[in-house]
């Protein structure tokens, strides 16, 4: 034991006390470049969230109604406000539009960074300009930086200085690169760097300035000091532990090994008040800690799967689907002991499936998922696949009405074990509860669009069309913009059913109702007025636009023919039309446009039908 000891503790502490006497210095250094790089890191990590803000805010301006309806009337003070206003609702610092063939206007600091740009197009999909946007300056990041990482910090563009957190290095030449010393107002800086490139401008460069530690002699000598207490100190105990080791030693690895065993009644002698009688002590306590936890764990098991059966039942109440699948993933992974989870649908029966949710890293077990997510598609109920020591199960959530094709499946995996039979049956017990809840959601939405749309036509009942006029009207008041509105009525439709019937006449309601659904912009809201009468409305929309729009219409119906349900010839119909807007009607209000549309009808109707008339 003596010469065990010289060799594994004396030795080795000699070694250890000559090394550390020349490479504490160098060991100070990298401690201090490690620091500097962390500080890198967070600086980079600071200027890409930035960053990234400022494309969330420039997605938000690129599709601003308010801005694209100032472009196009092309007021340049008109674009200048709404640039303000849109600058101080998305807290941006910096914006700055560029037309094609018209000088940029900016608003805001143009000492911003990390901005995004992004390309501005018209109604018709066609490139107009481009948006530049930022969301923080540099002084801003500057301090940021100092007060997370308390390295000083300069921001450059090209040879000019943005923005420095560092009194120091305010005006100073910093070299470019990575862990290079300077030296600044009599003392030693080290600076490293980063150039992040900018859309429209010249690239940004980072500086971190630290400040080099003195020097580390002091703790050398530290060090050596302690060096040799220590191995005086293992001299003077070395032969006194080595009476007493092997016995106390044994005696804890024979009481382990039962505890090992699952023995937890094991008692390690404890007299005494020397250490290895508190060793035993504190083993013994530990044992029966253990015994106590595990007995813990086994109710808390209980207790969980309580739970989570309580959830499953929550779930048919849900009317939230991605809500509903996040909560059933993060529950079978919970539950099942799995690794990484994910939730997987169709936006539409028949468009692909697409993550929707997920838990863990899926990435890592793909193979596995994907294969049981087949076997689901294929099968139609629950599949447990293992491949390649990974396993998986998955199961389905929706399928369409006649069962041919799975809508949502629900699937978790991990790579360590397979399954337990209590592991499936709790899956299989929380993805049928799940599928209940989807179910829900699907006839909550059916009702909620059977509640505003017509079931003949398909297109938005009456009730829907004053709702959506009410708040178009508003909003067009609001902006001081147009809004358009037409009505049409079909011609001589009694004579219709009553000559050919009204099952003849839904068929001229249903075509005439896609002609409207086919010409009208995403924008436009056709709707089924009432009987034979069905109106569009117009947003952003003046009278002659409503003018044009309604005699697109009238010549698509004129052209349909429809065959008759008798099988013996075709039937041709006509529609009458009147076109108004806000600016045409007596009052600018949602009745007042209404009448205006109405009375146009009318005098389209007494004039010989077929034909569009504007409001007077």
């Amino acid at each position: 034991m003596r010469l065990f000891f010289a060799v594994i503790v004396v030795v080795p502490m000699i070694a250890v006390g000559v090394a550390l006497f020349f490479l504490l210095d160098a060991g100070d250094n990298s401690k201090f470049n490690s620091s500097l790089g962390t500080a890198q890191t967070v600086a980079q990590h600071l200027f890409q969230e930035a960053r990234t803000r400022a494309m969330t805010a420039t997605e938000k301006l690129q599709s601003n109604v308010e801005l694209a309806t100032a472009v196009d009337d092309g007021a340049r003070p008109a674009i200048q406000r709404q640039l303000e206003a849109q600058r101080e609702s998305l807290g941006a610092e910096w914006i700055k539009l560029e037309l094609t063939g018209h000088e940029p206007i900016q608003v805001g600091t143009p000492l911003a960074i990390a901005a995004s740009q992004a390309i501005l197009q018209d109604a018709k999909q066609q490139r107009i300009g481009r948006i530049t946007l930022s969301v923080t300056t540099a002084q801003e990041y500057a301090d940021e930086v100092r007060s997370l990482t308390e390295v000083g910090c300069r921001v450059d563009r090209g040879d000019v200085v943005l923005a420095s957190s560092s009194r120091a290095a305010q005006t100073a030449k910093l070299p470019d690169g990575q862990g290079e010393d300077v030296r600044l107002s009599s003392r030693d800086y080290r600076v490293t760097s980063f150039t992040v490139p900018e859309p429209g401008m010249q690239p940004t460069t980072v500086r971190l300035i630290a400040q080099l530690p003195a020097n580390g002699g002091g703790a050398t000598i530290l060090v050596i000091g302690l060096t040799l207490v220590f191995l005086a100190m293992a001299f003077i105990f070395a032969v006194i532990v080595n009476r007493t080791l092997q016995a106390e030693v044994e005696r804890l690895l024979t009481a382990a090994r039962r505890l090992g065993r699952g023995d937890f009644s094991v008692q390690v002698p404890a007299e005494g008040n020397d250490e290895f009688a508190a060793l035993g002590k504190e083993f013994n306590n530990m044992a029966l800690q253990l015994e106590a936890r595990l007995e813990d764990l086994r109710r808390e098991r209980g207790r969980l799967q309580e739970a989570i059966r309580r959830v499953g039942e929550s779930f048919a109440r849900g009317l939230d689907r991605v809500g509903v699948l996040e909560i059933v993933v993060q529950t079978a992974v919970d539950g099942s002991g799995a690794s990484c989870g994910r939730a997987t649908m169709r936006r539409r029966a028949d468009a692909p499936m697409e993550e929707v949710t997920r838990s863990g890293e899926p990435e890592s077990f793909h193979r596995a998922l994907h294969a049981a997510e087949a076997a689901v598609m294929d099968a139609g109920q629950v599949a447990e696949i293992q491949i390649a020591g990974a396993s998986a199960m998955a199961a389905p959530l929706s399928a369409t009405e006649a069962g041919d094709r799975v809508l949502a499946i629900v699937s978790v995996a991990r790579g360590d074990r397979p399954f337990a039979p209590a592991e499936r049956e709790l899956f299989a017990y929380l993805t049928s509860q799940a599928a209940v809840s989807v179910e829900n959601v699907d006839l909550h939405e059916t009702v909620q669009r059977q509640a505003v749309t017509d079931e003949l036509t398909g297109l938005f009942n009456h009730r829907r069309f004053q709702e959506v006029m009410a708040a178009e009207v508003e909003r067009a008041r609001r902006y001081d913009a147009e809004m358009g509105l037409i009505m049409l009525d079909i011609d001589n439709f009694k004579r219709v059913n009553d000559t050919y019937g009204h099952m003849q006449g839904d068929m001229v309601l249903r075509e005439v109702a896609r002609v409207l659904r086919q010409s009208a912009r995403e924008i436009d809201e056709p709707a089924r007025y009432g009987g034979e009468e069905m109106a569009v409305a117009l947003p952003q929309t003046d009278l002659d636009g409503a003018y044009r729009f309604a005699e697109r219409v009238r010549q698509r119906i004129e052209a349909l023919e429809l065959p008759l349900l008798d099988g013996d010839g075709i039937l041709r119909v006509t529609a009458s039309f009147g076109a108004a807007s806000l600016s045409s009607a007596p009052q600018s209000d949602k009745e007042g446009l209404v009448a205006a549309a109405d009375a146009a009808l009318y005098r389209a109707k007494r004039s010989g039908k077929n034909r569009t008339v504007k409001a007077e």
